[in-house]
């Protein structure tokens, strides 16, 4: 059973930047798609972004590209989200999630996500 561990979140100001963090315990994430996705107030779960197993390749939502970044460190089995220009309707539960199949090229569908992180709010005041 893999657990998901997101932290870095917290309280910034329109235009500011902030670092989120995913390390994974009990399996390797080296095999596997990881995936980053938000929840607003009274909003549904929503895709933020995607990075292959390999790395090689990044997938990310129309609303936040060229401002989020994902990346991952397999050695440190943690994977990152750095998150700048932020903008009040950045404001969310941020979850970490891992793919349910190995090797998948990648995804961007909550269902292919198997296990899930507790979450990390990011506010974005104006």
């Amino acid at each position: 059973q893999v657990q998901l561990v997101e932290s870095g979140g917290g309280l910034v100001q329109a235009g500011g930047s902030l670092r989120l963090s995913c390390a994974a315990r009990g399996r390797t994430i080296k095999i596997y798609t990881m995936g980053w996705f938000r929840q607003a107030p009274g909003k549904e779960r929503e895709f933020v972004a995607a990075i292959s197993w390999g790395g090689s390749n990044t997938y990310y939502a129309d609303s936040v590209k060229g401002r989020f970044t994902i990346s991952r460190d397999n050695a440190k089995n943690t994977v990152y989200l750095e998150m700048n220009s932020l903008k009040p309707e950045d404001t969310a539960v941020y979850y970490c999630a891992i793919d349910n199949q190995v090797f998948r090229w990648i995804s961007t569908m909550a269902r292919d996500f198997g296990s899930w992180g507790q979450g990390t709010q990011v506010t974005v005041s104006s």
